[in-house]
Order: structure tokens, then C-alpha cells, then sequence
């Protein structure tokens, strides 16, 4: 019988696991996010310094500086964090409409409903996203940082499944129309506080906004 050499064993790549300084580390680094997160959506970016960041983790000042260069490295980390799940929350919303053969309208009104329901859980974080890409110090590096995921993939890939399917023209332009549709769906956040919206009167302006967006590329 044939016996593997002990050589090809030996030479099997072994996974390492992290150290234990390496866990505390990482544990030390989410904690730190979390009171930061907490503070900033309380205080917003302003608001909460290094040293409050600090205490409400229970850690020194330079226990925060070790982990991260500065506070908007810092602010940095949490947006990514927060784009990374509103993505995921978005593809599988996109999924699962796909899934169940759903109308473009359909998918996408699933894939903005899933955003809806992720932003107002906690909407504080998504105004001091929105009000620091708008400042001449924090917008290069959170625009950057947005851009590492652009949700308007997601919503490409909705639109690019109808054009298969047949229910938007294959002329459509995809760039454009998700660009759209992300500007507009993120638009109604910016008004609603002065029209008092809330989540559902948001779904009602969002199904409007996918009708006539999509109306100049649909088929027939």
C-alpha cells in the first residue's frame, strides 16, 4: 500500500491562531470603536474628545493613541464598520429578491428598505457621516472610505439582473441610474427633519423616486 511521505505532511501549511496579545488587542481596538461610536453619535464628531473616548472605555488616553493615530482614524474605522454592514444588509436584501424573482421595483424598494431599516436604527451616525464628508478637514478621508464599498453596486446589480431579464432596455445606463437612485434615496434624509418624516412616509417617497428614475429605461 502506498503511504504518503511524511515530507508532504510536514510541509502542510499549519493556521496559526492569534496570540493572546494579539485577541487583547483586537479587544482592547472594539472596545475603543464602541465608546467612540457612542460618544459620537451623542456628542457628535466635535463633541467627543480623545479623553472622553478614553474614559467611557475605561482606558488612558494613550491606550486610544496606541490603537489609532487620532480621532479621525478613529471616526475612519467606524464608518467603514458601518458601510460594511449597511452592504451586507443590502446585498442580501438584493438576494433574496432575486431569490424570489421579484420586479426591478421590487428589489430595489427591498434593497432601500433594508437601508431604511439599518440607517434609523441609528440615524445620529449617518448625520455626522453625511456632515463630516462635507468638511474641508474629515471629507477627503471619509468620501475614501465610503468609496471602499460603494453601495451603488448593490443596486447596479439589481438593475443589471432586470436588464437581463428583459424589463429595463439594454441601453440603460447602470452607472447612472444607481448613482441616482443612492442620491435620492440619500436626499430624503436631508429633508426629513424639516418635513417630519418618518420610516414609512420614507417607503412611500422611495417607491416614487424608483418609478421615475426608472420609468426613461424601461422596456416597451
Amino acid at each position: 500500500m502506498n503511504h504518503m511521505p511524511l515530507r508532504s505532511l510536514t510541509g502542510v501549511a499549519q493556521v496559526r491562531r492569534p496570540t493572546q496579545r494579539a485577541l487583547a488587542k483586537q479587544r482592547t481596538r472594539e472596545k475603543i470603536l464602541a465608546s467612540a461610536k457612542a460618544l459620537i453619535v451623542e456628542k457628535g464628531y466635535d463633541g467627543a474628545t480623545i479623553r472622553d473616548i478614553a474614559a467611557a472605555a475605561g482606558m488612558s488616553t494613550g491606550a486610544v493613541f496606541a490603537s489609532f493615530t487620532d480621532k479621525s482614524d478613529l471616526f475612519g474605522e467606524i464608518i467603514v464598520a458601518d458601510r460594511d454592514a449597511l452592504y451586507e444588509a443590502m446585498e442580501a436584501a438584493a438576494d433574496q429578491a432575486t431569490h424570489e424573482g421579484a420586479p426591478v421595483d421590487a428589489a430595489l424598494q427591498a434593497v432601500f428598505e433594508a437601508g431604511l431599516e439599518f440607517h434609523f436604527a441609528d440615524l445620529p451616525l449617518l448625520q455626522a457621516t453625511m456632515a463630516a464628508a462635507w468638511s474641508s478637514e474629515l471629507g477627503p478621508q471619509v468620501r475614501t472610505r465610503l468609496g471602499r464599498r460603494p453601495v451603488t453596486e448593490v443596486i447596479a446589480g439589481a438593475i443589471g439582473a432586470a436588464i437581463e431579464r428583459g424589463e429595463l432596455s439594454p441601453k440603460a445606463d447602470v452607472s447612472l441610474l444607481s448613482q441616482m437612485l443612492w442620491d435620492g434615496y440619500l436626499a430624503n434624509f436631508r429633508r426629513t427633519p424639516s418635513q417630519a418624516w418618518g420610516i414609512e412616509a420614507l417607503r412611500a417617497r422611495l417607491k416614487e423616486q424608483i418609478a421615475i428614475i426608472l420609468a426613461s429605461s424601461r422596456e416597451g
